[in-house]
């Protein structure tokens, strides 16, 4: 399993736009076959900042995700446009 987070800075502006983006982008990324979890937050204390964690079942999943047009639409189209800054966290299971 693929597990890892995306943490992503916007201006303050964007808020209710990105809020939107995110909502349609996780429900169509939940419908897909190899996603285990996708959940978006806007992180406490950093009103301008996004945390999505997510979850797949294999590398092709992840691919699979990636080609989807939702993922071209709101991820590719609208988040990556908005944002100022991008991190990921690639993440180890412990048990």
């Amino acid at each position: 399993m693929l597990s890892f987070n995306v943490r992503m800075t916007f201006d303050q502006s964007d808020r209710d736009e990105i809020s939107e983006i995110l909502c349609h982008l996780t429900a169509a990324s939940r419908k897909e076959s190899g996603c285990v979890s996708y959940i978006p937050h806007f992180v406490e204390g950093e009103a301008c900042t996004v945390l999505i964690y997510e979850q797949y079942d294999d590398d092709a999943a992840l691919e699979h995700h990636r080609g989807t047009p939702h993922f071209h639409q709101y991820a590719i189209g609208g988040l990556y446009q908005k944002m100022k800054e991008r991190q990921v966290e690639n993440l180890t299971a412990v048990c």
